[in-house]
């Protein structure tokens, strides 16, 4: 029987399942719950493409129509999916990635108007990037009265001008614009972290909800003992394990790695592992190659069913960013890392959100960001720290305590249903 706290949800982002990492994976986990618990939610997001920025079998031979997707739910919930068309290109660019946007708001804006003439959803929620989805929430909850919920992944206007993607003043001024409009009148808005939300507050002159990105930690544990996993992944009992495993993309500074590597390669037990996907990788891997590198090893992204055993693998995980993104973009690795407790290494400036949450918890080592030298020495403090047994276990402790999906999704669903 359906009460008065379930709602008609309507989510519109480019980003979700059944991509395995980054936006898409919250966003569809967040639906999903939402459905199991009763809520009647459609979604109108995009084929899946990240991190392989190619979109994916079996998905691909419907990429330039629409698909529906049904599922229903005990709870008398139901998650009505449709995929929208839009353009994905193979190597990413400031410019292409701004057509991927557009695209995307055309056909999600298109196969929204027949929904103008249904039965009317009380909540829309959407998801940045890209920013201006949020056109599509004040769009409809000004022609139907719903609730307009604005969630932000990522401040990509910042990171993009930062980053030297955008660079024109006056498309910097339209875009700013556009943003500020959204914020306007949008009902609520939220984000992943306290930096993040400064910086919205100050913009949006309204206040901002904390909404952090979660981890399941009933799937993903720690395991004590290694060596054997290690063997299972063609490595020595022996060998230190330095994982760095996400994106691979040119806002990491992945670099940075192989200059590690190299640097230290006096160190016969140092393995470096890059993996995952990304239109960087590649170059990588030249990179690699032309250094000589023979204890650098990339690695597919793996398959979720085996995710945790691999994350144990490794003795140190990597955490790195660029120094203008680090508190732009919130490192949705870190949840995961966190929750098999791992010891990570943390690129992040000492006034940023992140070197002040794990300073506080003590559950990683933080090194300053673009720094090779102060790479290369936290690497060697984690080879040489023999008792790291409070970092790992504060890593875990945070993650149960805080990161929980029903702790965050519980906390999400009373704002939006009250």
């Amino acid at each position: 029987m359906r009460t008065n706290n379930l709602k008609r949800i309507l989510f519109v982002g480019y980003n979700f399942s059944p991509e395995l990492t980054g936006i898409g994976k919250y966003s569809g986990e967040m639906m999903h719950w939402l459905a199991e618990k009763g809520h009647e939610c459609t979604v109108l997001t995009s084929y899946p493409y990240y991190p392989y920025w190619k979109i994916q079998k079996p998905y691909r031979k419907n990429r330039f129509w629409y698909k529906k997707e049904v599922t229903n739910f005990d709870s008398g919930g139901k998650l009505r999916i449709i995929r929208c068309p839009m353009y994905v290109p193979n190597r990413p660019s400031g410019l292409k990635r701004m057509i991927l946007d557009c695209t995307f708001s055309l056909s999600a804006f298109l196969v929204s108007i027949p929904l103008l003439c249904c039965k009317k959803y009380s909540r829309i929620i959407t998801v940045a990037p890209s920013f201006q989805i949020g056109l599509l929430g004040v769009f409809y909850k000004k022609l139907k009265g719903a609730m307009h919920i604005h969630h932000i992944q990522d401040m990509q206007i910042e990171a993009a001008q930062d980053l030297g993607m955008i660079k024109s003043p006056k498309l910097l001024k339209a875009l700013y614009g556009i943003e500020k409009y959204i914020y306007k009148h949008t009902d609520i808005i939220s984000s992943i972290s306290d930096g993040m939300i400064e910086k919205i507050e100050r913009k949006a002159l309204k206040p901002i909800s904390f909404f952090p990105n979660w981890t399941e930690t009933k799937c993903f544990y720690p395991i004590t003992d290694n060596s054997a996993l290690k063997e299972q992944f063609g490595f020595k009992p022996t060998d230190y394990v330095v994982l760095y495993s996400g994106g691979i993309g040119e806002k990491q500074g992945l670099d940075s790695i192989l200059t590690s590597a190299k640097e230290l390669g006096d160190h016969k037990q140092l393995q470096f592992i890059i993996c995952g996907t990304g239109p960087y990788k590649e170059v990588l891997k030249e990179k690699a190659e032309t250094m000589n590198l023979t204890n650098v090893h990339f690695m597919p992204l793996q398959p979720k069913e085996c995710f945790n055993k691999f994350l144990n693998v490794a003795d140190l995980h990597l955490v790195i960013q660029k120094e203008k993104a680090s508190d732009l973009v919130m490192p949705s690795k870190l949840t995961t890392i966190l929750a098999v407790g791992g010891l990570s290494l943390i690129t992040a400036n000492p006034n940023s959100s992140l070197h002040r949450v794990v300073s506080k918890h003590g559950m990683g080592i933080l090194v300053a960001p673009e720094n090779q030298e102060a790479l290369n020495t936290g690497i060697l403090i984690g080879l040489s720290e023999f008792d790291n047994q409070d970092i790992k276990k504060a890593a875990r402790n945070y993650a149960e305590k805080y990161l929980a999906i029903d702790t965050v999704m519980q906390t999400f669903n009373k704002k939006i249903t009250a």
